[in-house]
């Protein structure tokens, strides 16, 4: 069965989604297919009246619900349900995941839709395997560290795979007995309503889940400055979540998970199986267009096989062939936006203003919609901004060293801290540097992301504060009180 489909034929849902109900509004952000640039249905935008709204929804489907005190199996049924209707309506959703964003459909299907059912089925086994401890005391005392959840969680989602991040947060705050409210971007919303009308469809209280519409200078502040949010969880860029911090310093103090930019070093040294290196490093920059924040965009070379590596780089650099994400099989994806590919073209333009060579790209494709093609930078310094910026496009750039200690020079960055790949055959080094690479996520001879849900994600400098997935996410979603009784 093919998934491909007629966009025009799509129904998109483009109302927000408060109490188990979509909320119309005025119309007043158009959005644009990213594939051809035609106009999509508007949506609203969330004022902070509305977004009060919201919130006191999930105050008051907390209390009436009880979801926090629901036997913790009985929240866990509920959510093994959602997951189970998210793969039940997995096509229709894919090709909602499709339209507006960078996502191939059969790839939205396979890997966004299943990835998503497995993050909630995932985190909803917490609920009855993780809880408060006892803690040894005097005899005459009984202490204990109990853990509850904090109430209404805020979230913001970016745009450049809305329906997994949009499972990183709902996933362990609703398996921890709290409520959402959760902001998906602007330019990618539909697919995350699908999934959270879903939830009340499985048995899921209507107002635990809840999505408002809308930019994040107008409703991402307002949410997040909300008295009513007890926690915000946070995936985007550096500076949105650097606004973030402010607004939540000026407006109360609250926990925070934020998962930010990154500029990630990938080092190649001359004993590394070519094949897999090869491999790995296409897997760390091409898909989804480099639209995405652990992509592995400073290629570091050992002297010896730079030259031979950038050759076989530039030939796969060369292959990938444009389509639209409606169509089966998938190509090549669109950059998500004609403003963001004119930042990308931007950068790769004053890099090369400042001395750095094109080694293959460097262009758009000369076709309708937003692609760009897999471009390989060298000839870079520390001060060019093809190093400096995160470009969220598929650009990379190549640079070599001799020895170790160059390697990690080259791989420090001043700002980011996200990710870092490792590739060679020699235990020890990979043990010296992955303890030495300062990065939240070091990966050995591969890059990228297993379904291994196990794994928490975050940042380590200005690429972030806390964990998504993991254990760790789970128990973010749970605050912790000292209780101690003399008996």
């Amino acid at each position: 069965m093919t998934l491909a489909f007629d966009p025009a034929a799509l129904t998109l849902p483009a109302a927000h989604f408060i109490g188990g109900d979509f909320v119309r509004g005025a119309a007043a952000l158009d959005l644009a297919a990213p594939s051809d640039g035609r106009a999509l249905p508007p949506i609203p935008q969330a004022d902070a009246a509305l977004v009060d709204r919201a919130v006191e929804t999930a105050r008051a489907a907390l209390k009436s619900s009880g979801w926090a005190g629901w036997q913790p199996r009985a929240r866990i049924r509920a959510m093994h349900a959602w997951a189970d209707l998210i793969e039940a309506n997995g096509a229709e959703i894919a090709r909602i995941e499709a339209v507006a964003s960078s996502r191939p459909v059969a790839q939205a299907l396979a890997g966004d839709v299943a990835s998503t059912a497995e993050q909630i089925r995932f985190f909803a086994e917490f609920a009855d395997k993780e809880a408060g401890t006892l803690v040894p005391t005097a005899d005459s005392q009984m202490g204990f560290i109990s853990a509850q959840p904090h109430g209404v969680v805020g979230a913001i989602t970016p745009w450049n795979f809305p329906l997994s991040m949009a499972a990183w947060k709902l996933g362990p705050a609703l398996a921890a007995g709290n409520a959402v409210v959760l902001k998906p971007s602007e330019m990618t919303p539909y697919s995350t309503l699908a999934m959270a009308a879903l939830s009340v469809k499985a048995g899921i209280p209507a107002g635990l889940v809840n999505i408002v519409l809308g930019d994040g200078p107008g409703t991402g502040a307002a949410l997040t400055a909300h008295p009513g949010i007890d926690k915000v969880s946070f995936t985007g860029s550096t500076r949105a979540g650097s606004q973030i911090m402010e607004t939540v310093a000026r407006s109360g103090i609250k926990p925070m998970t934020l998962e930010l930019g990154g500029k990630s070093p990938q080092l190649v040294f001359a004993d590394a199986d070519m094949d897999v290196v090869l491999d790995s490093l296409e897997k760390g920059i091409l898909p989804n267009a480099g639209q995405f924040c652990v992509a592995g965009s400073r290629i570091l070379v050992q002297r010896e096989i730079a030259e031979e590596l950038a050759a076989k780089l530039a030939e796969r650099f060369a292959r990938p062939v444009p389509a639209a994400t409606w169509e089966d099989p998938a190509g090549f994806s669109p950059i998500i936006s004609e403003k963001q590919l004119a930042r990308i073209d931007g950068i790769v333009g004053a890099a090369v203003a400042q001395g750095a060579e094109i080694l293959c790209g460097g262009t758009r494709f000369d076709r309708p919609g937003s692609f760009y093609r897999p471009t390989l930078i060298g000839g870079v310094d520390a001060a060019s901004p093809a190093i400096t910026e995160e470009i969220f496009g598929p650009v990379a750039t190549l640079q070599v060293f001799d020895t170790e200690e160059e390697a990690m020079a080259l791989a420090a960055h001043p700002v980011y801290g996200l990710c870092a790949g490792l590739y060679t055959r020699d235990l020890g080094r990979a043990m010296r540097l992955t303890r030495r690479l300062e990065a939240g996520t070091v990966w050995v001879n591969r890059y990228g992301r297993t379904r291994d849900h196990i794994l928490p994600t975050g940042g380590w400098k200005s690429s972030g504060l806390g964990k998504d997935l993991g254990r760790e996410a789970y128990l973010s979603s749970l605050r912790t009180k000292t209780v101690l009784i003399d008996l």
